[in-house]
């Protein structure tokens, strides 16, 4: 029986050596549109979403306006303060979107630069120097925002928030002043 036990042991060992080696992480990603970013990604540039972008401000303190909206009634905003947010979301959406639909654009282009095959090093730090100004400016849209909400909401109101979205040791930003 013992014997019996190790020979399938064996062959199981065995057969696992002759497989095809593991894939990449890479594999499959070669037949996307843009091969540095996955659809999901471009559909989240072209729809202005977070993206987990501001988690600097976000996880220290400053709401974002897409959750404070979300949460407006359990954080009993003013109908003044409900505007605010909503304009401020709104501003913040569509300077998202469009910064997005350019930073996916540039990524297309440095994707055709390589599948054409004329990428040279100075083609290449030209458009990486557009990448990184969107990548960076996408991002700002996203943290401007949660800087703005802060200063819609009162003291209450941002630890509530911090509460609702159970963030434990969340504290309101130094040496602001919640405007009513």
């Amino acid at each position: 029986m013992k014997s019996m036990i190790f020979a399938m042991a064996a062959a199981i060992h065995l057969s696992g050596a002759l497989a095809a080696p593991p894939a990449t992480p890479y594999a499959g990603q070669e037949t996307r549109d843009i091969k540095s970013l996955s659809p999901e990604d471009v559909q989240a540039y072209l729809g202005g979403k977070g993206m987990g972008l501001a988690k600097a401000a976000e996880l220290n303190g400053y709401p974002g306006p897409a959750h404070v909206l979300e949460l407006a009634s359990r954080l009993q905003l003013t109908e003044e303060q409900r505007t605010r947010t909503q304009a401020l979301f709104e501003s913040m959406e569509a300077k998202a979107i469009s910064l997005g639909r350019a930073l996916v654009e540039r990524e297309r282009a440095l994707d055709s630069l390589f599948a054409s095959k004329a990428a040279t090093p100075e083609r290449l730090s030209a458009l990486l120097a557009e990448i990184g100004t969107l990548q960076a400016q996408v991002r700002g849209a996203h943290l401007e925002a949660h800087v703005a909400q802060v200063a819609i909401l009162t003291s209450a109101q941002t630890a509530r928030y911090a509460e609702l979205r159970g963030y434990g040791g969340t504290k309101a930003p130094h040496g602001h002043t919640h405007k009513h």
